[in-house]
């Protein structure tokens, strides 16, 4: 399993501080962020959106 870098962490963290101040919006709609998972979920693409080192997207089955 590929391990996630500090940096990638570091994105994450962001997200979640985002979420708790009620900044943090979702990419197609616009609308903030309450969940959770779905603070971890953004910041994790953010990371992968900057080239850092971060576990493939899990896929459906």
């Amino acid at each position: 399993m590929a391990q996630t870098s500090r940096s990638a962490s570091k994105d994450v963290r962001s997200a979640m501080r985002r979420r708790k101040k009620g900044t943090l919006k979702s990419g197609r709609s616009g609308k903030t962020v309450k969940s959770r998972k779905q603070a971890i979920a953004i910041g994790l693409s953010e990371a992968r959106r900057k080239g850092k080192k971060v576990a493939p997207k899990k896929k459906a089955s």
